[in-house]
């Protein structure tokens, strides 16, 4: 019997043998993240374009699902809150990032998707930001490389320092929402700390992703291409607005919290491991030192700047 179409290797049984176990309650997020890096390093992803499609359009899904267990009146407060606040720290990242960039020698457009990817979302930030400026397939790698491996590190290090600061849930989820990259990797770090700290920093994450939008439109202006069919607004967030104003407003939806809640957070965990498998060897040999410090330079500044004004006020 032929099994062109179905090749069974070591790889493959692997991938979706961990695939299934992180839809299972045994798996948390930050353990799928893990599983997804170890088969991306060791065996490599099967299915690396697939996956890339399926882990994008799924998180979208998972943020969706989780807006019918907030409260719109959290989110639309968590927005307006910190919309100076956000406003002022994506300008200064960008600049610093600029102002890094030159003194390590890095290309401009990568130094601004890296830039970007600090600033406001991550992956998504830098996917947008690189489609107007017309950015190299080399340069979108390394600086996806370069946030991913932070992102990573913030999913597991943030709730540590969360503890150990005796940060309250809000504080928390404020912070994560802030200075964690990628909304997956907020999630996943919130949602182990508290209810509060998980829709607090969907909330907060969600509202910085809005900055994409202005943000493509500048640099499209910056690199010479005025016209914005490039630019990727985020749609999923008027879905999740909608799925939050339906938790809020009509009887009887608080009832379907646990079973939404429950798909969303075993779907996140798919995200996470899909993420993580989609990173190997070659991606991480080609970020290079001068993109990664500038990375990590960019990283703390964001992350101790914002802890000093949560704990301020």
């Amino acid at each position: 019997m032929k099994t062109d179409h179905f090749p069974v290797s070591l790889p493959v049984i692997t991938f979706f043998t961990l695939a299934l176990f992180c839809l299972t309650p045994f798996c948390a997020p930050p353990l799928a993240l893990l599983l997804g890096v170890g088969i991306g390093v060791s065996l490599g992803n099967p299915y690396p374009e697939r996956s890339k499609a399926v882990s994008g359009f799924l998180l979208k899904v998972c943020i969706v699902l989780l807006g019918f267990g907030m409260d719109i009146a959290l989110v639309i407060q968590a927005g307006a809150q910190g919309f100076v606040f956000a406003a002022t720290m994506i300008a200064a990242t960008l600049l610093l990032g600029a102002l890094l960039g030159r003194w390590l020698g890095i290309a401009p457009r990568t130094a601004l998707l890296i830039s970007a990817g600090t600033a406001i979302c991550g992956g998504s930030a830098i996917a947008a930001v690189g489609s107007v400026t017309k950015a190299e397939n080399s340069e979108m790698s390394i600086a996806i490389g370069t946030v991913f491996l932070l992102n990573a590190v913030g999913l597991y290090l943030f709730p540590v320092l969360g503890h150990w600061l005796h940060l309250s849930q809000m504080q928390f989820g404020t912070w994560a929402g802030v200075a964690i990259h990628d909304i997956s990797s907020v999630v996943g770090a919130a949602s182990g700390y508290g209810a509060e700290a998980l829709q607090t920093g969907i909330a907060v994450k969600l509202s910085r992703t809005l900055w994409i939008v202005p943000l493509a439109l500048a640099a499209a202006w910056r690199y010479g291409d005025r016209s914005v069919s490039g630019i990727k607004v985020p749609w999923f967030i008027g879905l999740f607005i909608l799925a939050s104003c339906a938790r809020s407003f009509i009887p009887g939806m608080e009832s379907l919290i646990p079973l939404t809640s429950g798909i969303a957070l075993a779907g996140l965990s798919l995200t996470l491991f899909l993420i993580g498998a989609g990173i190997n060897m070659k991606n991480l040999q080609a970020v290079g030192w001068p993109p990664l410090l500038q990375g990590v330079v960019l990283w703390v500044f964001v992350s101790v700047t914002s802890l000093a004004v949560i704990l301020t006020f």
